[in-house]
């Protein structure tokens, strides 16, 4: 594998088709912030050939294609680590619930899935995401009705057809209500089958090849729906097949009154207990972690998805982000589903994180606009494991790209791009590239029919609630 910076990748075909992006403000959110108020992005077939100041050199070869990006900014496509894509269909319900009582009162409905069901989901839920300029995914599916078909291949083959990346973190649930868990009996798994369904997933999806559309995480639910032994089996599970992990952990305080009254200890130390630390796992939400949390997280390398928007729709409280990034550790953006996150857009999540933490003890120091992007960007490569690849734009990473639209009315009078993208309205998106492959022109998907996507999104949901309300 080349190193990042080379462009050994890039040239070995000396034919491979180029594509020129110029005159364009650029955001690297490479090691040094290097950003060009006037610049260039050449991309060679799937990834970064050049990035630069000015225009590109006039002599280039095959270049198939030249976009002229004046009122533009180029960035890294944003990388979203956290989601639950299956919850599209029940947007808009519970709406005044915290994060169990929200559980309890949704469980039942989304326990009567099913593989059309989800596809749907996933389709409107990726849809969002990628028009709001999100190029990797990740998704934590971790509900399996029995009888509802193979929801793992329905997912990505929907991811498939709309062109992203996606990190599928194959949840799981054992712990049901007659155990003392949220979830309903009938809407868990035994403990041999999550482990088993989640190997043959990985044994039958996961590629860590460079350029890679699929990766495949180990990813139990939550220390309130998973017994022990899964957790602990699914962390050896995972280390012996070379994949990364995935839970919610620290969400709220009913979560650690939780782990307190069954295990007699908070969240962090019980997962800790269970081989539930490293730099090869990263948590969702993680809003109410002490010091000694925090220090452990950083001593293990252990990586957080901060879903800001979620958060506050579920009133879980504001995370501790500026002392996770103080302490360094990694730490993205998610949308969280969007069951607590209506609008599944992830630019939005930049901006929500810079505010929510400015109601928090750092007040205005909190976050700047720059650590804002740098978190939907590289922060969320780093939880992902893909920084050799993804979160910045360098020579001989992926041509995952994204170019924003900031000289119409919602931008046009901020100077600073950066500043405008994140402080600003929700940017249009006039170009997204998936390794150099347009998803996303002039703010539209381009592999599918949106109108499509809504129709059928739709129909699924109402079929949903007709089920769900039959009993």
């Amino acid at each position: 594998m080349a190193a990042p910076g080379s462009t050994d990748r890039a040239v070995e075909d000396h034919a491979v088709a180029r594509i020129v992006i110029e005159n364009c403000a650029i955001a690297t959110v490479d090691a040094h912030d290097a950003e060009y108020a006037t610049g260039h992005v050449v991309v060679a077939g799937a990834v970064i050939e050049s990035v630069g100041e000015g225009r590109a050199p006039a002599d280039l070869a095959h270049v198939v294609r030249r976009i002229d990006g004046t009122g533009q900014l180029a960035t890294p496509g944003l990388v979203n680590t956290h989601h639950h894509f299956y919850q599209w269909l029940t947007r808009g319900l519970a709406t005044d619930h915290n994060l169990f009582d929200w559980l309890v009162a949704l469980y039942p409905t989304w326990a009567r899935i099913d593989a059309p069901m989800l596809a749907a989901a996933t389709q409107g839920s990726l849809g969002m995401l990628v028009k709001g300029g999100a190029t990797t995914v990740s998704d934590h599916h971790y509900i399996f009705p029995e009888g509802a078909g193979d929801l793992v291949g329905a997912e990505l083959a929907a991811v498939a057809e709309i062109g992203a990346r996606i990190t599928l973190a194959r949840g799981s649930m054992d712990r049901g209500a007659k155990d003392g868990g949220l979830p309903p009996d009938f809407a868990v798994e035994t403990t041999e089958g999550a482990l088993l369904a989640t190997e043959a997933a990985i044994d039958a999806h996961h590629d860590p090849s460079f350029g890679s559309m699929v990766h495949i995480a180990a990813a139990p639910c939550s220390p309130f729906s998973v017994s022990t032994e899964l957790l602990g089996q699914s962390a050896e599970l995972a280390r012996r097949k070379g994949v990364r992990l995935h839970t919610h952990g620290s969400e709220t305080v009913e979560e650690e009154a939780f782990c307190r009254r069954l295990f007699g200890m908070g969240p962090t130390d019980y997962l800790a207990s269970t081989g539930w630390l490293g730099d090869d796992v990263w948590m969702a939400h993680c809003v109410h972690l002490h010091d000694s949390d925090i220090d452990a997280f950083a001593r293990t390398g252990t990586g957080v998805a901060h879903c800001p928007s979620s958060n506050a729709r579920l009133a879980a409280g504001i995370a501790r982000v500026p002392d996770l990034l103080a302490a360094g550790v990694p730490v993205g953006l998610g949308v969280d589903g969007t069951a607590s996150n209506e609008s599944g857009e992830l630019h939005t999540e930049l901006r929500n994180a810079l505010l929510v933490n400015r109601l928090g003890p750092h007040r205005e120091a909190a976050l700047n606009a720059r650590q804002a992007l740098r978190l939907g960007t590289y922060g969320g490569a780093q939880v992902l494991g893909r920084t050799a690849e993804i979160g910045s734009l360098e020579a001989g990473k992926l041509a995952d790209l994204v170019l924003w639209k900031l000289d119409g009315l919602g931008h046009s009078s901020i100077a600073d791009p950066v500043t405008a993208l994140v402080f600003g309205a929700a940017a249009p998106v006039t170009l997204s590239l998936v390794g150099g492959v347009p998803v996303v022109e002039d703010n539209r998907l381009t592999r599918v029919d949106e109108d499509t996507l809504a129709r059928t999104a739709r129909t699924e949901a109402r079929r949903l609630a007709r089920i769900a309300a039959a009993g």
